[in-house]
């Protein structure tokens, strides 16, 4: 949940399926039956987890198309990522944890705070190939939150694997929210969406985040990449596709404002999105590489 900004770039939207990469009348909503979604990773075989906020739920999305109730309560989950050993992570922003989830819906907390503090609410995660998380933790005052005021400023943290301490990643952003890296290991993208850009990082070798680049001019929520390295955003209208250089593609209008995007499937080639008290999905001419 959060104040949605206007799309910088999406005035100077091309001709609709410009890009060849999907066809916009193919766009199908699955169902409109939450009260704000978010948070789509698909898992191994191609099922989709995502979470509805304000019910405290995560529910699945399956390869038949069919949906099921897979966590309640959980923790008012946010952002939610797979790890390698399959265990789903979800931002549980409730009491400003991270948790790990296994098959059987079993919950493992991995952090609960950072020197003494109370996280503001991890939003949206990414893990690398040695296992290693990198989260955003901007402050949205929650209407199910007792407290009123952040301990922390919006930072950006990494948790090396195995460990139980996180680290300051990153500082002096505005707002932190999506985030995504290459599957090589090498580059983070991350969306100030309270100044309205996106920027790239080069991820060094103990995991410090260097040579910032602005990318896109322009925020979003939740973000996923496809094979050819182009960067899918959440925007007011739809879902913005960008080149890897950051130069606008194309468009996929969405009825309601994305707040969240993965590909799913079982060739990974099913875009998901989740928009507000829907969810929708649409056949892609790409393919994902989470």
């Amino acid at each position: 949940m959060l104040s949605f900004v206007s799309c910088k770039l999406c005035a100077q939207s091309p001709q609709a399926d410009a890009s060849g990469l999907f066809v916009q009348e193919d766009l199908k909503l699955v169902s409109s039956a939450f009260s704000f979604t978010e948070g789509c990773s698909p898992d191994r075989a191609g099922n989709v987890f995502f979470t509805d906020q304000p019910n405290d739920q995560i529910w699945k999305y399956d390869l038949n198309g069919k949906l099921s109730l897979f966590l309640h309560p959980s923790g008012r989950a946010n952002g939610t990522y797979f790890d390698h050993k399959g265990n789903l992570l979800t931002c549980s922003d409730e009491h400003g944890e991270l948790w790990a989830v296994n098959a059987k819906a079993t919950v493992k907390t991995l952090l609960a705070g950072f020197e003494g503090k109370q996280f503001n609410g991890p939003n949206d995660l990414w893990v690398n190939l040695n296992g290693d998380i990198y989260f955003t933790d901007p402050y949205y005052q929650r209407d199910y939150w007792t407290r009123t005021s952040a301990e922390l400023e919006n930072n950006v943290y990494y948790l090396p694997k195995g460990k139980k301490t996180a680290q300051l990643a990153l500082t002096g952003l505005i707002r932190p929210n999506g985030i995504v890296g290459t599957p090589d290991g090498k580059y983070l993208y991350i969306a100030d969406i309270g100044a309205g850009k996106t920027y790239k990082y080069t991820i060094g070798k103990n995991g410090q985040l260097d040579h910032r680049q602005l990318i896109i001019e322009q925020g979003s929520d939740g973000m996923t990449l496809d094979e050819k390295g182009n960067i899918y955003l959440t925007t007011k209208t739809g879902v913005l596709i960008c080149s890897p250089e950051g130069k606008m593609i194309d468009l996929i209008k969405v009825p309601s404002a994305p707040s969240n995007v993965c590909f799913a499937g079982r060739d990974k080639n099913i875009l998901f999105i989740t928009a507000r008290k829907s969810v929708y999905v649409i056949p892609m001419k790409t393919k994902g590489i989470e």
